[in-house]
């Protein structure tokens, strides 16, 4: 498995070389499942592209395109930096990559935000990020569950978005799920 291939094209969205780089690094180290699992385990709550062997790397690249468009529109991007921009790039690569945890469970752990945000702290000496980058990659991933933020089988709350990064990465994971999204995919690539 050729992993750093699989975000090839939205790798391309990042400006900043340093980043490119050291997001590659992140996603070589995701574990092998994030590769292959469906995007929910119980088909519930995402749209059918995001089903099946593969789903999760869709959703992802749904979320990421999407984050992409918007960011390109003047009237929406304008109010972030180019490194806010490739930033929050990074982040929704990154968002999901330990959706199954460390080691691949049964069912999405709803920790998932922070799990990933922990794993991408202590691999910081595998990229080029500094400490403010990587604070704002983990920042803006922690609440990217907006609302649905505790659950009955667990004791976590996790972060509600405030400020404008944490939204606008929320709002891309949550179109990236509507179920009347049909975006179509040729292997694993967005066809425009």
């Amino acid at each position: 498995m050729n992993k750093e291939k699989t975000f090839a094209t939205e790798s391309l969205y990042i400006k900043d070389e340093r980043y490119r780089k050291s997001l590659i690094s992140l996603v070589k180290l995701l574990p092998d499942y994030f590769f292959e699992v469906p995007a929910s385990s119980t088909g519930k709550y995402h749209p059918e592209f995001s089903l099946g062997k593969g789903g999760l790397v869709r959703h992802t690249k749904a979320a990421v395109k999407i984050a992409f468009d918007l960011l390109n529109d003047d009237s929406i991007g304008n109010i972030f930096k180019q490194e806010e921009k490739d930033l929050m790039i990074v982040s929704l690569i990154l968002h999901d990559g330990l959706k199954h945890g460390l080691e691949k469970s049964d069912y999405v752990l709803f920790d998932h935000p922070l799990i990933i945000g922990k794993f991408i702290k202590e691999n910081k000496n595998k990229t080029e990020f500094n400490d403010k980058e990587i604070a704002f990659i983990v920042d803006s991933i922690s609440s990217h569950m907006g609302p649905w933020n505790t659950n009955s089988y667990s004791e976590v709350v996790l972060p509600i978005p405030q400020n404008k990064y944490q939204k606008f990465i929320h709002m891309c994971d949550y179109l990236a799920s509507r179920k009347y999204l049909d975006i179509k995919f040729k292997d694993n690539e967005i066809i425009e």
